[in-house]
């Protein structure tokens, strides 16, 4: 990583952060190695066979919040210390799935189960909706939505490798699904965002940050949240998440659905082992409701990983 003098932060990106987390530690834990990680796919192998297979070369340790998760390293040294696990035999059968450790919370808090009719409105490349369909035993029904060809091709391709047969996937916006006249059980709102939770692996996110793309996107967001709400079943269980940590990507569209909808309901997110830190409840003139600190807001330097919100919503 290169060293924290040599990135250029924005001016107002400084400020508007300053004013959310500890600046210092915040930029220094986003300059620093991003550990990689590994969830195994339970569908193809259990998870003690995959451990024997991986363990005689890399180090694996479990991901506190996740069974299947593991941050994984090579045993080599110098010229033999390996970082390309996707060239592992083990990644091309489809026995596990790299995806960073903080992304495995969402499907963990939507606790799909077999023989539901659960939605990813928004999928591509896959690394949430396998994980859906592993806890669902491929059974039921899921349905992977994305809106551009392009990101049809990695979505397509991990559902293939990961041996995901109970999947249907359709193109199109999102927003598309208010007029399907289908209801869902559970759904999973994993919206378009800045990514500032992910400055770690992309630093292009510094680079490209602007006040205003915040406030396009979290029109989307909103877009995409209230279709979700509308298509979902009474009872049934809706995830927001993102890997921002704007408040008006993550707060303010949560804050948007519980002031139009009486019927939504917040219920808080309890995993193990998981630090957090309190969701925002006023920024910037904005107040929102108070039955938003039951989010889930996650710095990078809470667990030395990515940053993620991550909201759970019923229909009354």
């Amino acid at each position: 990583m290169p060293n924290a003098n040599e990135i250029e932060f924005k001016e107002k990106f400084i400020e508007r952060y300053s004013k959310l987390t500890e600046w210092e530690e915040f930029k220094k834990i986003s300059l620093s190695f991003l550990r990689r990680s590994i969830r195994v796919n339970t569908l193809k192998i259990p998870i003690n066979e995959l451990k024997k297979r991986l363990e005689k070369n890399w180090n694996l340790t479990q991901v506190p919040w996740c069974k299947e998760g593991f941050w994984i390293e090579h045993k080599g040294i110098g010229d033999e210390h390996r970082r390309d696990i996707g060239n592992l035999i083990e990644h091309s059968l489809g026995y596990f799935y790299t995806q960073e450790a903080a992304s495995m919370i969402p499907p963990l808090v939507l606790e799909p189960k077999e023989n539901e009719i659960v939605l990813d409105i928004a999928a591509s490349p896959g690394s949430k909706t396998t994980q859906i369909a592993q806890y669902m035993n491929n059974k039921g029904i899921l349905v992977a939505n994305d809106y551009t060809i392009l990101r049809m091709k990695p979505l397509s391709l991990n559902l293939q490798r990961c041996g995901v047969t109970n999947c249907i996937i359709t193109l199109m916006l999102g927003q598309w699904f208010r007029k399907s006249n289908i209801e869902f059980d559970k759904i999973l709102v994993d919206a378009p965002c800045s990514g500032t939770g992910t400055i770690r692996k992309s630093l292009k996110t510094l680079r490209i940050w602007n006040p205003n793309m915040i406030k396009r996107l979290s029109i989307t967001q909103k877009q995409l949240l209230e279709t979700a709400f509308k298509i979902l079943k009474p009872g049934g269980t809706l995830v927001y998440s993102t890997c921002s940590l704007e408040p008006e990507e993550n707060e303010g569209v949560v804050d948007f659905l519980l002031s139009k909808y009486k019927s939504a309901s917040l219920e808080e997110i309890k995993l193990k082992n998981l630090k957090k830190s309190e969701p925002i409840l006023e920024f910037e003139k904005n107040n929102y409701n108070s039955d938003i600190k039951k989010c889930l807001r996650i710095w990078p330097q809470d667990n030395d990983s990515e940053g993620f919100f991550v909201a759970k919503l019923k229909k009354l």
